[in-house]
């Protein structure tokens, strides 16, 4: 029935053949029998008498909470009509669920097709952080840079490097010598501007590891550093979270210059002599290196040396467009730099002569995020390909039958903007809130606006999950092996605590715990406390270096992006679960799953959930 309801609301599907089952019980009472009443040929009209789809204004709530908008609905009478006999399901449905579930996952095998449940277990799984129903979303509005298409971060931010260094070295600041290096920074660290610092936070904001310039601190020093300090992203004057690939340039260059400022080498006369005015000044250099346009000019001239072409994406896009979802690109890039990159990236991969803008109801360029989700700014529509643009008061799709190379296509080009607002989107396609999903790759300026201040749905895309799930099956062994020593610290430490509470009593005339601690004398328990404290300090000689190396196959000095330390989470992980609702490396993973899916979040393990089961 899933293959038929794909089917049936696929542009593609025609005719779809449609066996009616019926379970009949065998003569012994075993599993019960299948046979075949009828098998049907339905065209497409007779599909729509069939089947019928929830409507916005007739949708109710599942189980979870979630809008049945968008599912699809049998007309039994309708299909009683085209049938010969009566179609059932007989006997418990537990039974018949068993069975329907078994022979669905063979179909699956048998077609090539990835279940959910085999998808959600790969590195280009899309994971659920809170249950989404893709069927009641009506509209999916997409970032490009780092989103719909994803650069080489070590041609692009290198790139970005070094005209932010030409830049700095242009008002003299000392950066010879110095050189890209993408594998000191990692997305989601946070700078701290006070101290010259970067730092790896836990969900909690307690600093676990940090690096002062480019030299790594030792755990004392940033337990003496931070102790009784939290990382809040909410002081923006302090600390700079890095939401983006696109943050490493800046990252890399920052932590450099902070080198050179401890050594004494920036004059006064260039900026202020402490880390706040040295941020600023990298900043500025930066920024200049993105607005003057030689940067993305030379991106446009090469745009092969610099995106990693994903043929998969197009067809993801197009799958979610023939379903019936408003597609929307909203991008903080010009309407020339995204019309080129988006031509490279698409036009090649998609069928019957298609173009990028094909795909998408309307398209809004230089969107001014995180402003758009918050504020309206004027609006204006591209009217030429030339760029040349005229204000407008409301955005709207703009149907339109073309023709390329003669043949008339039955497509249309959507409607082509600078500026605006998201207001102005949801009131221009009657769209509000959680019937838009959008996905992006910066956690505040795409995931956590859209969601606090227009309820939007929310996906983030984040390519360093495919090395970090990698890395997570490589490191198995090694952590396997260190969670083995830390268990049986904790055995050793609770009799050595247990023993320690004995002496305590015992100095005090008070018997221990129980009888056999009791009548244990002097020199055994000294004897045993002593050898227990020197196994507990081997252990600790082991357990050190092996937790300082946990991760290192993702990163050697900052270990797993999701992770600070080996049981909690990073903060930015925390970041993705408040704020996305889903989160996968990149967007052709749809591919994977249907436009109908249903994302089921993950049972949640509280602390006491092991000790009740």
């Amino acid at each position: 029935m899933a293959a038929a309801n794909h089917l049936w609301n696929s542009a593609a599907a025609a005719v779809v053949a449609f066996p009616l089952l019926k379970p009949l019980s065998n003569s012994k009472g075993g599993v019960p029998k299948r046979m075949v009443i009828c098998a049907c040929t339905l065209d497409s009209k007779s599909a729509d008498q069939v089947f019928s789809v929830t409507s916005s204004s007739k949708f109710e709530v599942d189980y979870l909470g979630q809008s049945t908008k968008g599912d699809l609905n049998l007309n039994w009478d309708h299909l009683q009509a085209l049938v010969d006999g009566q179609a059932t399901l007989e006997g418990p449905i537990e039974e018949v669920a068993r069975i329907e579930a078994e022979e669905a996952e063979h179909l699956l095998t048998d077609l090539g097709i990835p279940s959910p449940s085999s998808a959600r277990t790969s590195p280009r799984g899309i994971f659920c952080s809170r249950t989404l129903n893709l069927r009641s979303i009506s509209a999916i509005g997409y970032d490009m840079d780092y989103t719909l298409m994803h650069y080489n971060v070590m041609a692009w931010e290198g790139r970005a490097y070094d005209y932010c260094m030409d830049n700095l070295r242009n008002v003299g600041f000392p950066v010879d010598g110095l050189a890209f290096d993408p594998d000191l920074v990692i997305r989601g660290l946070v700078i701290d501007k006070e101290k010259g610092n970067l730092v790896k936070a836990d969900r909690f904001g307690y600093v676990q590891r940090a690096m002062h310039g480019t030299r790594m601190l030792s755990t004392r020093a940033v337990s003496e550093i931070y102790g009784r300090e939290l990382v809040d992203l909410r002081k923006e004057s302090r600390w700079e979270f890095l939401n983006t690939l696109f943050s490493v340039s800046e990252a890399v260059a920052y932590m450099q210059m902070v080198d050179r400022l401890d050594e004494g080498a920036i004059a006064a006369e260039l900026c202020p002599l402490d880390y706040k005015g040295l941020y600023k000044a990298v900043g500025k250099a930066l920024f200049r290196a993105h607005v003057e346009g030689q940067l993305k000019h030379e991106i446009m001239s090469k745009p092969e040396l610099f995106v990693e072409p994903d043929p998969e994406l197009p067809l993801a896009l197009l799958d979610q467009r023939e379903a019936g979802k408003k597609l929307l690109l909203i991008t903080n890039s010009d309407y020339h730099y995204t019309d080129k990159m988006m031509q490279h990236s698409f036009n090649r991969f998609l069928p019957n002569d298609m173009g990028w803008r094909d795909l998408f109801e309307m398209v809004i360029v230089s969107a001014r995020k995180p402003e758009f989700f918050q504020m309206s700014h004027p609006l204006y529509e591209v009217v030429t390909d030339e760029g040349l643009m005229r204000p407008c008061f409301k955005a709207r799709a703009e149907y339109e039958i073309h023709t390329i190379k003669n043949k008339v296509l039955d497509s249309y080009y959507g409607g082509l903007y600078s500026g605006g607002s998201a207001q102005m989107i949801e009131s221009s396609l009657n769209i509000h809130g959680d019937e838009i999903l959008y996905v992006g790759d910066h956690i505040y300026t795409d995931v956590s606006q859209s969601k606090v201040h227009l309820r939007w749905r929310t996906a983030l895309i984040c390519r360093e999950l495919e090395e970090e799930y990698s890395a997570l099956i490589g490191s198995q062994g090694h952590r396997a092996g260190l969670i083995e020593l830390i268990n049986q610290k904790e055995v050793v430490g609770d009799l050595f605590n247990q023993l320690r509470l004995a002496l305590q009593r015992r100095s005090k005339g008070r018997p221990a715990q129980t009888i056999a601690a009791t009548n244990m004398n002097d020199q055994e328990l000294m004897d045993s406390m002593q050898k227990l404290l020197i196994v507990m300090q081997r252990l600790d000689q082991k357990i050190g270096p092996m937790l300082e190396a946990d991760g290192e196959l993702f990163n050697k000095r900052w270990g797993f992006l999701s992770r600070a330390g080996l049981w909690d989470k990073s903060h930015l992980m925390r970041q993705i679960e408040k704020y996305a609702d889903i989160y996968t490396s990149r967007v052709s993973n749809f591919l994977n799953y249907t436009p109908f899916m249903y994302f089921r979040a993950q049972e949640q393990t509280l602390a006491h959930d092991s000790y009740s089961c």
